[in-house]
């Protein structure tokens, strides 16, 4: 416990790290105000829905708890890792805001209407609201928990741990027929160059997120 408050103190006297936590903070903010307005968009513009090769050959299967509870579960999850190692803070916040920026541009772009016969889904009030259903492509399910995957890649139980949620996700949307099968194969290949991305555009974060001593 002594060392998990010597990590904070070390941190938070940083000037650097503080201004990073409220840029990352700012921007998924912005995020979620943009993913908002985008599934606004996709709502009104959505068109008719489209054979898919892989929901055409299987059935609707209720997929509820995985698609909510196991949302929350994520989030926890990461939460926790966050709250062990504060240093992951600003890398995580900014990559995440990146990933749902990209996700609402791209789910912008094209119109789709969500497959027909989907498996019903009683979200939360707070995924309602970021989420309308007509946000197909790419699913998030299956793409930020492989975005975690990446960013904790050196550490093998976690790596595998988001790839099993990712691929838990994927195939949960699938089931429901929540999503078109593209929307989530696309998925970790997008999710990857936004890795990149991200890397490269807060490469200094990203440098304390796989540092492991704080000086």
């Amino acid at each position: 416990m002594s060392e998990l408050v010597g990590k904070y103190k070390s941190l938070w006297s940083q000037k650097s790290f503080l201004l990073g936590v409220a840029l990352g903070l700012l921007l998924l903010a912005a995020s979620l105000l943009f993913t908002y307005y985008a599934n606004s968009y996709t709502s009104v513009k959505a068109s008719n829905p489209v054979t898919d090769i892989i929901l055409d050959n299987i059935p609707v299967i209720n997929v509820e708890f995985v698609f909510n509870e196991g949302a929350v579960i994520f989030v926890l999850f990461v939460a926790s890792l966050i709250i062990i190692e504060p240093r992951r803070t600003p890398f995580i916040l900014k990559s995440t805001a990146i990933f749902i920026i990209i996700r609402s541009i791209f789910m912008s772009l094209t119109h789709l209407a969500p497959p027909p016969h989907q498996a019903y889904i009683d979200s939360y009030d707070i995924i309602r609201k970021i989420s309308s259903g007509n946000d197909l492509f790419f699913s998030g399910h299956t793409g930020l928990p492989f975005l975690m995957s990446l960013s904790f890649w050196d550490t093998k139980w976690l790596r595998y741990t988001f790839i099993a949620m990712s691929i838990t996700g994927g195939t949960a949307v699938l089931l429901g027929h929540l999503h078109y099968s593209i929307d989530v194969f696309s998925a970790f290949f997008i999710t990857y160059g936004i890795f990149v991305i991200a890397k490269k555009i807060f490469a200094k974060d990203y440098l304390l997120f796989k540092t492991n001593d704080i000086k």
